[in-house]
């Protein structure tokens, strides 16, 4: 085989620097053009408004019927997000301190998986589950103690409980909601209208399911709330 020439050779290696520094530059414009692309996506508006990323992940977390709520339902107010701390005597000997740290003064965190199921509520529902009868109504433990959920709906109590037990919190879906008083935010927090955190909306393949903490739904009608 006839060697290369030594001009040859070196016409060669410039074609293919030069084909090297074009897949390079491509390359980094590619890079340029995606980083550019999450910027978009992710910076708020100049209104203040969230940005085109959050709002595709929270329509994706309120579907309908779910209502979407406001951030500003969440504003910092007289006690945390509410105006008042949670009611005396909650129901099902939940713990007082507990609901008022998760209700007012917290936007992300949870009561402990499967802590439901060591408070009274199984026992004193006992005979509505044995017997699949009737269904309870879960008030805000809020100030103002407005109705959020009542189960079972469109469902049996076995069905209920046993997804509430699957997945460590008491869990709901969309007919069993009071969509007057509960809101979902963006990103999936679900509050009460009043500024309750109660938990988030963790859609699966059957639809919304509702993924709540007893200890922010364990109140009472209040005597005292006023609109």
């Amino acid at each position: 085989m006839a060697k290369l020439s030594a001009s040859t050779a070196s016409s060669s290696g410039r074609r293919c620097e030069k084909r090297g520094g074009t897949v390079a530059f491509g390359t980094i414009a590619a890079i340029l053009v995606l980083i550019g692309a999450i910027i978009a996506l992710t910076m708020p508006s100049k209104q203040g408004g969230s940005s085109p990323l959050s709002r595709l992940f929270a329509d994706a977390q309120c579907t309908e019927p779910c209502v979407p709520g406001s951030e500003a339902i969440m504003k910092q107010k007289a006690h945390g997000t509410s105006e008042y701390p949670v009611q005396q005597n909650l129901r099902w000997e939940v713990d007082w301190d507990t609901a008022d740290r998760i209700n007012n003064f917290n936007r992300h965190y949870a009561e402990f998986a499967g802590y439901w199921e060591s408070t009274s509520f199984l026992s004193e529902f006992k005979e509505n589950i044995e017997n699949e009868s009737g269904e309870v109504t879960f008030y805000d433990s809020g100030w103002k103690g407005s109705p959020l959920f009542t189960a079972p709906r469109d469902r049996s109590w076995k069905d209920f409980i046993a997804e509430s037990k699957k997945h460590g919190w008491p869990s709901f879906r969309d007919s069993e909601v009071d969509w007057d008083y509960a809101r979902v935010l963006p990103g999936g927090e679900m509050v009460s209208v009043d500024g309750s955190h109660l938990g988030h909306n963790l859609p699966d393949g059957t639809g919304n399911r509702y993924c709540i903490n007893l200890v922010s739904i364990a109140g009472s009608v209040s005597s005292n709330a006023s609109d």
